[in-house]
């Protein structure tokens, strides 16, 4: 038996060795779960050969570091960045965005999967709650879907069209909620995606954006028939009882709507994503979130020795 040594908040702990839960770790690096699994073993064989009953995290993560340069450099430095993301003391906060129907939702679910995050959050789900606090009267737009909240504006649109007017009083109410998740998220310390139509880069504080590990995807599906079989596709799920006739009447206004987000994506330098194949999306978000704040420790480290010296 290999045990592996930790600790947590100041208290020891170990467990066994596992292959299965090895293999989930590498795979973040985007190598294929077989590849994976053989990797998992020869790390295995290695430690048993070298008569290792017992290695630290972060002893392994070394042993393991090392190994996969021998097998491929790239691999490496992206399962290092995976291991400076998961060791950091920031939690990471990742925010899913895109009109109707271009798969917020399947998304978040396959990133929590390959990240090992537990916790994902849909704004449908806060804009509910948000309907219970804020009354009908009060905020009419918020008790309409995001495609049709213009045909609650009190008074007209002037500046801007109607149909992205009603969209940002809408967002306005259920942003509120998106805000708070995250403030709770970075208080606790807890790893968190949150998705949905109502995540629009711009509208959340530039504060919460800038102190934490904060990464904001905008999802498109660029091409107009595509985007269109996609309801059809979650229509015909017999569970799903939104109605496909409604999501048709209105997609003129769902495609507006994407170009707003994608116009607001460009203005913030959100990462745009155009969902064709689940998994080179993923991919693509996983290489973007490991780029981004794979490093942050190293960074830490370094400015840190040249502020002792």
């Amino acid at each position: 038996m290999i045990w592996v040594t930790g600790e947590v908040d100041g208290k020891k702990y170990k467990e066994p060795f596992s292959k299965g839960i090895m293999s989930r770790s590498l795979n973040v690096a985007d190598i294929g779960i077989e590849r994976a699994h053989i990797i998992a073993s020869d790390i295995e064989s290695y430690l048993i050969m070298n008569n290792i009953t017992e290695i630290s995290i972060e002893e392994l993560a070394e042993v393991v570091l090392n190994h996969l340069n021998t097998v491929d450099s790239k691999i490496a430095t992206k399962y290092k960045n995976w291991r400076s993301l998961r060791t950091s003391k920031k939690p990471l906060i990742i925010l899913i965005g895109g009109a109707s129907g271009v798969g917020t939702s399947s998304m978040a679910f396959e990133l929590a999967n390959r990240l090992r995050l537990k916790n994902i959050i849909g704004t449908d789900m806060i804009r509910e709650v948000m309907r219970k606090i804020v009354s009908e009267e009060l905020s009419p737009v918020i008790h309409k879907s995001s495609f049709d909240a213009h045909e609650s504006i009190r008074t007209p649109a002037v500046r801007i069209d109607s149909v992205i007017e009603g969209f940002i009083s809408h967002v306005d109410v259920v942003n509120v909620g998106i805000e708070a998740i995250i403030e709770r998220s970075v208080k606790e310390g807890i790893s968190t995606i949150i998705e949905g139509v109502h995540v629009v880069p711009g509208f959340i504080k530039q504060e919460l954006l800038d102190n934490n590990n904060i990464i904001i995807f905008t999802l498109t599906v660029d091409d107009e028939e595509a985007h269109k079989q996609r309801f059809y596709a979650r229509c015909r799920q017999p569970w799903v009882k939104r109605s496909l006739e409604r999501y048709m009447e209105n997609f003129g206004t769902i495609r507006k709507i994407q170009g707003f987000l994608v116009e607001q994506a460009k203005i913030h330098d959100a990462h745009i994503v155009n969902n064709v194949d689940i998994n080179e999306t993923i991919d693509i978000m996983i290489n973007d979130i490991l780029e981004e704040f794979g490093g942050i420790n190293d960074v830490k480290q370094k400015s840190e020795r040249n502020n002792d010296n």
